[in-house]
């Protein structure tokens, strides 16, 4: 019986958040209470608020389904880190654009969090979550453009430290561009075509160097 319950709640709680995506998606995160997804979802504002504290735990409940870009980047590469970083970090771009162009939650709940999460006291959580993901996806591929610099396969005299936010900047505007007009191309291809510019530009671009006299060794 005790079983049975739990596999209710767990149904409740899933259904809440699935009423939640449309109701975010279609309104914006601000404007619509917890008793319009309550009704959608078919239960009651009380079940809601059983399942969540409030919206902003409600919204950090929706971006527990997805991976952020700085949640995949951290994740550990053992000894293919050690052989090909650079390979690592173009993979992992790779999956993430992958994943969003085939996965129609994904795309959904990243409209929500890149274009409908308006800056108000109850999305507050969800902006901090964001910001820290992309200081550890910087941080991490800081690393990855690091090691790549060691390995030999960037330019001994490339500024890390001015390369990686915009390698990043643009990728993850390329994704955020795709989610508003989709029918700019497919964006796993859009996606490789991004990362192999972008990597092209970190090999080549003589406005990324640094003097060789502040060349860090790595």
């Amino acid at each position: 019986m005790a079983k049975r319950r739990k596999e209710e709640a767990q149904e409740t709680r899933e259904r809440i958040l699935d009423a939640a995506i449309t109701v975010f998606h279609k309104h914006g995160v601000a404007r619509p209470s917890l008793t319009e997804v309550a009704e959608l979802a078919g239960v009651t504002r009380g079940a809601v608020y059983g399942h969540f504290r409030n919206k902003a735990d409600l919204l950090n409940a929706l971006a527990e389904r997805i991976k952020l870009p700085g949640e995949k980047l951290c994740e550990s590469a053992g000894e293919e880190l050690k052989r090909d970083p650079l390979g690592v970090l173009r993979t992992r771009w790779l999956w993430l654009f992958e994943e969003v162009a085939c996965n129609q939650q994904w795309q959904l709940i990243l409209e929500i969090i890149f274009h409908r999460c308006e800056l108000v006291t109850e999305s507050g959580e969800i902006q901090q979550r964001m910001m820290q993901g992309r200081a550890e996806g910087i941080q991490r591929m800081h690393q990855l453009v690091s090691a790549a610099v060691a390995k030999g396969q960037l330019p001994v005299e490339l500024d890390v430290d001015v390369a990686v936010p915009m390698l990043h900047g643009a990728l993850i505007g390329v994704m955020e561009e795709w989610l508003l007009q989709p029918q700019i191309g497919d964006l796993t291809e859009l996606g490789a075509r991004y990362i192999d510019a972008m990597i092209d530009m970190l090999r080549f671009s003589a406005a990324l160097r640094r003097e060789r006299s502040a060349v860090a060794v790595y």
